[in-house]
């Protein structure tokens, strides 16, 4: 399975099986930044913030100079956002 096929998949939508398919990959190819940040994207899609989080730190492990470093970034301030008055009462 090539990267770009995962890739184009995840833009047609996220399944489980797309994310094991991320994971045999990346299991395969261990140094593809590109994969490790491909992943946190199909697990930020599902909302699943510690996988996502954890797959874009191993593609900035691999390359500090990822997109997944402003990917990291972002989602860390969302979820440290806390403000009670937008909250519905």
């Amino acid at each position: 399975m090539e990267l770009s096929d995962l890739k184009e998949r995840l833009y047609e939508g996220v399944t489980d099986k797309l994310i094991e398919d991320f994971k045999e990959y990346v299991s395969a190819h261990p140094s593809s930044d590109e994969a490790y940040f491909l992943l946190g994207n199909a697990y930020r899609r599902q909302e699943n913030w510690e996988d996502a989080l954890n797959s874009y730190q191993n593609a900035m492990d691999i390359n500090p100079d990822s997109p997944a470093k402003l990917a990291y970034d972002a989602i860390q301030e969302v979820l440290a956002f806390y403000n009670k008055d937008m909250y519905n009462q």
